[in-house]
This record gives structure tokens, C-alpha cells and sequence, in this order.
């Protein structure tokens, strides 16, 4: 049986804390996205579809964009990217043990939870 992967609907965007403010302001004050503050202290603004979350990330020194994949068998579609050549990641940051889904990264370095739709 064939793993059926999609998209998710969040985008993490981690960024420094010396640049956090400034990120912030321009999503809201620039862009002029609506904000939403669901998961506070976590910021998020309405991006079409997607949710983009603002992530403070102390001790980075450049911003990262983490993306986010669907899949009704999580298990199956880890392997399967692993399979393909993703590197899982699990460590990057803990999403306790009940979480019904995992971390890779790309063969970029572009980090993705692959997650089943209902786990968060």
C-alpha cells in the first residue's frame, strides 16, 4: 500500500532573538497579515490558507523556515522518506511520546514535522 503524504497547514518561521521584534512588526505593520495568538507565546499570522508561527529561537544566528507534512500513517511515511533520503531528527525539539508524528529534514537541511492531521 502506497503512503499518501500532503501538505500541512503551518509554516514555522525560528527566528533570533535579536531579530524577533522586527519580524513581528513586519508581518503585522508591512505585510499586514492578521495576527492570531492561539499558542502563546508563539506568534502566528494568517497566511491564505496556511498559519505562519513566529518562533523566538534564542541562540540561532540566522532564521529558518520549517515546513509541515500530513500523512494518515505517519510511521509509514517517515519511512518512506527516510527511504528517499531524509535525515529524521527527532531531537531537534520534543514533541512528547504520545505525538503521532516526527521530524526530517530534507536533503537542504529544511526541517519538516510529518505528522497525522489530527495529532496537535
Amino acid at each position: 500500500m502506497s503512503v499518501k503524504i500532503q501538505g500541512g497547514l503551518n509554516i514555522a518561521m525560528k527566528v533570533p532573538s535579536h531579530q524577533y521584534d522586527a519580524v513581528i512588526a513586519f508581518y503585522r505593520d508591512v505585510v499586514g497579515l492578521e495576527p492570531f495568538e492561539e499558542k502563546a507565546p508563539a506568534v502566528g499570522f494568517l497566511l491564505g490558507p496556511n498559519r505562519l508561527w513566529i518562533d523566538e529561537a534564542p541562540g540561532y544566528t540566522q532564521a529558518e523556515v520549517w515546513l509541515e507534512l500530513f500523512a494518515q500513517d505517519h510511521r509509514g511515511a517517515l519511512a518512506r522518506l527516510e527511504d528517499g533520503g531524509a535525515i529524521r531528527c527527532d531531537q531537534i525539539e520534543d514533541l512528547g511520546e504520545e505525538f503521532q508524528g516526527g521530524w526530517i529534514m530534507n536533503p537542504a537541511n529544511v526541517v519538516h514535522m510529518v505528522r497525522q492531521p489530527d495529532a496537535w
